[in-house]
């Protein structure tokens, strides 16, 4: 037989595209539709329908960058269309070719103000309720979002502020049509697209693929193409038995979850964020009244939040398909954070504030964290996780990694602590899955676990942007839920699969550790006052809720739980995976700046009255300090406050360098500014590898092949541009050296001294930056022979190779920690910690006389020109200091540098303390969430190895009780509470209630 294959299936595509989809909505009537463009920021409806809108015409421009347009359309139905003929308003807001999320949408009202659905590209219908001959009226909030990304080349643009956004309109209105859905002709289309999608994925030698094809084309032969809808009930029928023939025995089986991936902020502002949540929640609402079976989940209670508060009539609706089960809250969290930067506490409260609000408002405990797009994740996490009472976790971001590839994609997830936690990594390698062929059959063929387990979960729905399911995906849903050629789709829920999962593979594999991106290390740089507001902003609240809680034990303070809160939410709002990573548009991080500068006014204040509260001398002191720290500074007592005692250091010059000295090291500093010795009087030791000097400012060219405020790709260390050197010769001033530099279009300038205590060496750093695709790194060449270092992650650290033995390792160029990293011998070690810092590398090199050192390069600052192209420009201060000592006064230095001892006017005695191991640290004390005034402590044993303490309170203490992340007490209890033998790096709550 002549093999005519190719053409029978182009004359079946033209036939779709061209007569059966058009046909799907006939009887078009042109609506007549009038508007008002708000002056500035979008108002209430109420206030926008009362103001005088005027004509807007097919062909008209409209909608300014970031404008809000109200669109009124009214008309009236036909008095000749039949009464049970569905009605549905069809209008063109002017899409771009571009992704639903990105572009303008619309949000769809009553004339009465209740919500109907939203508007987006490829889902641009309203239904129309009106009878035959009636007259109706339809208002949409029509927001002209910048499409910023356009097509990914990733150049500049003024878009993403709206104070240098241009002022022309932004799209051409494409039209609004009253018609009518023919749902038999709508069945029909759904039909033909689903077997030419799936059919294109087969082989062509299949049967399969040849009998599809062939029912294909006798359906298409019995349409009339003149009159496709005459005999489209009879083409249906044609289709029957192809579309009934069940998948094969041994298909893969997927869990299609309804999603809709909303970024928080990123190439929008916040302000848009909790639009996209209405529109996307009200489209869901809407199909769970069409689809019985279709459930969806969303994560991050900070959007259900302002869903509450902008659009409580959305909100209600979602609460009563939340009862249903079908509305399902997930992740637990109060955004998806990123996990890479923020600290144990404000990682901790994430889950705390997230289940708080799930169990307030819907009475349901979230199980899974779902962070399907975070750029990694922390080997501190999972035991974060298990505390919070979660047991699964979900991500999909490492598909993206560009060097290697998981290993598994259903697995235990072990952290730093042993804590393991049930994950998934969808192998359809997206979260924004249309579960067409193409992306079903990827889910088959990349699961790792075929043979072991066939079951996978599918998240689905438009998303970043946000929209969600279709109608158009529902519809391909249940036509695959059984079909032969692709796997098997079930509309299902989180928690069915991974009690599914869990069942079918009972000896997962075990992956431990972080799961590092290989891709986007740039984030742990870009927008460096984001990173310093976030990292300021954890040790305000830490110090805020310290002393406002012994206050409140101490005296009749009242503690400021609402205050405490509401800063806790705005710093956890930040934390989201495009804010704190510095991957999103001007605005967001101008509003991001504002904030914390406002949440630091804030708590600025609670500490102020909290420790006037507790100054029981009333005599000012200057030599008494409050310290917020979990360990001794300058004499002072962890979490108290008393006289500091800090200690003389002396500088001199010798010989052209300038000498600091303390009782612990000598430190040389050549006229160029650069560290050449560092000699730790304790061990004798010459921290300077032979013929490397430190404190060297570096600088490079940091052009990415692509995501330039995401990525620093490896390139980068091709491109050097030559070590900053002094400009002048560096001056003594007091007892600090100062040395200034000078750089291309930017100047910086250091301050070298001691520490109080006398055991670090301090260095300032002050730079007015003004470079464009640099990277600026200081280094410091340590004379440690090692093959790892460590870095400071959640609640404890994580080591990491210093060599590039595999492609994981080589992979590891950039790499994130927190206040500190740190290189060792046995017997002696140093640590570099930071007071704003994220990214970093740590390499080994060829030493002068043999063997090797170690080099540490901390990233300052970057200048990357998309999304934000004037990102990072201005002054910037970093704080370090390097140590000689053990991993405990590495972990010191790191308290020292973020929590600065506080002027107070009168000692006090902390709250609790740690008798024993001084492994043990205490990272957290405030009062109760739920208002009671019992004490909480969450503490954590830090060294990475066996600690035995007891926490003594110094109040009068009632029962203490071991309790998960939200302060309720676990079903099993120690003899005593109070006394505490850990494990390495475990976390530990404890609640003790005031006698």
């Amino acid at each position: 037989m002549h093999d005519t294959s190719a053409l029978i299936e182009a004359r079946i595509i033209r036939f779709h595209q061209q007569r059966i989809l058009p046909a799907v909505h006939t009887h078009e009537q042109p609506m007549q539709v009038a508007a008002w463009a708000a002056p500035g920021e979008p108002v209430p409806f109420h206030e926008a329908v009362s103001r005088e809108f005027t004509p807007l015409n097919e062909g008209d421009a409209w909608g300014q960058p970031w404008g809000t347009t109200w669109l009124r359309i009214s008309g009236t139905v036909p008095s000749d269309w039949p009464g049970d003929a569905r009605r549905e308003l069809v209008v063109n807001l002017g899409w771009k070719p571009g992704a639903p999320g990105f572009q303008s949408e619309g949000l769809c009202y009553t004339p009465d103000g209740s919500i109907i659905k939203a508007l987006e590209p490829r889902n641009s219908w309203i239904p129309i309720d009106a009878s035959s001959g009636a007259e109706f009226t339809v208002y949409v909030e029509a927001a002209s979002n910048p499409d910023i990304g356009g097509v990914w080349g990733f150049l500049p643009t003024d878009l993403g502020d709206p104070q240098t956004a241009p002022a022309r309109p932004l799209y051409t209105f494409g039209g609004a049509r009253l018609t009518q859905l023919d749902e038999t002709m709508w069945g029909l289309e759904r039909d033909v697209w689903t077997l030419l999608d799936v059919m294109a994925q087969l082989p062509q030698t299949s049967p399969r693929r040849a009998g599809i094809l062939r029912a294909l084309e006798r359906a298409i032969d019995i349409l009339d193409p003149q009159d496709v809808p005459a005999r489209a009930k009879d083409a249906r029928l044609s289709l029957v038995d192809t579309l009934s023939r069940p998948a094969g025995a041994t298909s893969h089986r997927v869990v299609a979850v309804g999603h809709a991936h909303i970024d928080s902020a990123w190439l929008w502002p916040t302000r848009e964020t909790k639009r996209k949540v209405a529109r996307t929640f009200s489209n869901v609402v809407d199909l769970m009244d069409r689809y019985p079976d279709f459930t969806f989940a969303a994560s991050s209670a900070q959007q259900y939040a302002w869903l509450k508060a902008d659009y409580p009539e959305v909100f209600e609706r979602v609460r009563a398909r939340i009862a249903d089960g079908r509305f399902v809250p997930v992740g637990g969290m109060w955004v998806e954070s990123d996990t890479n930067m923020p600290g144990g506490e404000a990682m901790a409260r994430q889950f705390v504030l997230g289940k708080e609000f799930f169990l307030r408002e819907f009475g349901v405990e979230t199980d899974e964290v779902w962070l399907p797009d975070s750029f990694g994740y922390s080997a501190g996490l999972p035991q974060i996780v298990t505390a919070s009472n979660s047991s699964n976790f979900l991500t999909q971001k490492i598909s993206w990694n560009e060097t290697d590839t998981m290993p598994h994609h259903t697995f235990l997830w072990e952290g730093i602590d042993g804590t393991q936690v049930f994950t998934h990594f969808p192998p359809v390698d997206t979260y924004n899955s249309e579960l067409t062929a193409v992306e079903l059959n990827r889910a088959e063929s990349q699961h790792a676990e075929r043979g072991l387990s066939d079951l996978s979960l599918v998240p689905f729905g438009f998303g970043d942007g946000g929209g969600g399911p279709t109608r158009e995906m529902l519809e391909v849903a249940l036509r695959k839920a059984d079909l032969e050629g692709s796997p098997q789709v079930r509309l299902g829920r989180p928690d069915e699969f991974f009690a599914s999962a869990a069942a079918e593979l009972t000896e997962p594999a075990v992956w431990v550790g972080e799961l590092y991106l290989e891709f986007h290390r740039g984030t742990y740089t870009s927008q460096a006052r984001t990173k310093f507001g976030n990292r300021r902003s954890e040790h305000l609240l830490r110090e805020a809720e310290l002393w406002a809680a012994t206050a409140a034990v101490r005296t009749e303070y009242v503690y400021p739980a609402d205050e405490l809160r509401e800063c806790w939410e705005i710093v956890l709002l930040q934390q989201f995976h495009d804010i704190l990573p510095g991957s999103s548009i001007a605005w967001v991080h101008q509003e991001a700046e504002r904030n914390y500068a406002a949440v630091a006014g804030r708590l600025g204040q609670v500490i102020d009255d909290a420790l006037h509260t507790l100054d029981t001398a009333q005599v000012a002191s200057s030599q008494i300090v409050a310290n917020a720290a979990p360990i001794v500074q300058e004499g002072v007592t962890a979490l108290g406050a008393a006289p500091s005692t800090p200690q003389p250091s002396r500088i001199s010059s010798d010989g052209g360098y300038t000498v600091l000295e303390t009782d612990y090291f000598t430190a040389r500093v050549d006229g160029r500014g650069h560290l050449v010795s560092l000699v730790d009087h304790g061990s004798q030791r010459e921290v300077i590898p032979p013929g490397q000097s430190g404190n060297q400012l570096l600088m490079f060219h940091d052009i990415p092949n692509q995501w330039d405020a995401w990525d620093i790709d490896k390139s980068y260390q091709q491109t050097p541009l030559a070590a900053l050197d002094a400009a002048d010769a560096p001056t003594v001033k007091g007892d600090a050296l100062q040395v200034r530099y000078l750089t291309g279009n930017s100047t910086v300038s250091q301050r070298l001294c001691a520490s109080p205590d006398g055991r670090a060496l301090d260095i300032e750093t002050t730079v007015d930056w003004h470079e464009q695709q640099k990277l600026l790194k200081l280094g410091f060449p340590i004379d440690v022979h090692t093959s790892e270092a460590a870095f400071e992650v959640q609640f404890g650290h994580i080591r990491r190779p210093t060599h590039t033995n595999t492609s994981w390792d080589s992979a590891r160029f950039e790499v994130s920690g927190h206040r500190w990293v740190r290189v060792e011998e046995p017997g002696f070690g140093v640590t570099l910690a930071n007071d704003r810092v994220y990214g970093r590398d740590v390499t080994r090199h060829v030493r002068e006389g043999g063997g090797t050192y170690s080099l540490i390069r901390e990233s300052l600052l970057r200048a990357p020109r998309f999304p934000d192209p004037h990102a990072d420009q201005g002054e910037h201060v970093f704080r370090h200091s390097l140590r000689v000592g053990s991993l405990l006064d590495g972990v010191a230095e790191g308290y020292r540098l973020n929590l600065p001892l506080r002027p107070t006017a009168g000692p006090i005695e902390p709250l609790v303390r740690i008798d024993g191991s001084p492994a043990v640290i205490i990272e957290a004390v405030k009062l109760a969430q739920d208002g009671s005034g019992d004490v909480i402590v969450r503490l954590y044993e830090a060294a990475g190895g066996r600690a035995s303490a007891r926490l003594v309170p110094t109040f009068d203490p009632g029962a203490a009780s071991r309790t998960d992340l939200l302060e309720r007490p676990w079903p099993e209890q120690p003899d005593d509470a109070l006394r505490l033998d850990l494990r390495p790096f475990e976390l530990v709550t404890i609640r003790i209630a005031r006698a």
